[in-house]
Order: structure tokens, then sequence, then C-alpha cells
């Protein structure tokens, strides 16, 4: 997955009244911002599960649990990378993001 590299890795606080303009109601843009955040977060889970099966062996216990740099390093990359809601935000903001609500004509929004 490629992330902007305009997103931040910290939060920011922003103001609701600008956030809930394109949707005019705050409560259906957290719910939007909501399921975006998700649906990212499945995606780097996915990404990073499969990196991380070429390391996986049969005999792994408790006892015996060997250090693999190579493992370590794409941890710590995806420990990196922005928050999934802050990547959803960043997004919306800059319109990136394409919604359609549910029940609502297209000359209504």
């Amino acid at each position: 997955m490629d992330f902007n590299k305009k997103t931040p890795t910290n939060t920011i606080t922003r103001d609701v009244k600008y956030l809930a303009e394109p949707t005019g109601n705050i409560y259906e843009t957290v719910v939007l911002l909501s399921k975006r955040a998700n649906q990212i977060s499945l995606a780097e889970k996915k990404e990073l599960a499969k990196k991380l099966e070429d390391f996986r062996t049969d005999r792994d216990t408790m006892d015996e649990v060997f250090e693999n740099r190579e493992q370590i390093e794409i941890s710590k990359y995806y420990e990196k990378l922005p928050k999934p809601d802050l990547i959803a935000i960043t997004e919306f903001e800059d319109g990136e993001l394409y919604y359609r609500m549910a029940g609502k004509d297209e000359d209504e929004r």
C-alpha cells in the first residue's frame, strides 16, 4: 500500500464544522471516516501478514523463538506508518474519498 507522504503521523486538532461541511452532518462524516479507516486497517493487516508469512515455521514454540532481523525491520516499518484514521481524514480533506449516501438521489447531495 502506498500511503501519502503528506499524511501526518501525529494527531492534529481540527475544527468539526469544517470537517462536516462536505456531508452536512458531523455524524455522517464520522461514520464515513470510520468505515474508510477500517478498510485501510484491513488492507494493512493483510499486507503485513503476507510479508510475515515467509518467516513462519511449523515448530515455533515459546522456548524456540528465533529473531530475524528482516522480520523485525518489516514490523518496525508498519509501526511507523500513519494510523488508519489519520489517513482516512487526510483523504477526506483532500477530496480523494468517494462516497454516496444510501437512499439519497444525486441531486439531493
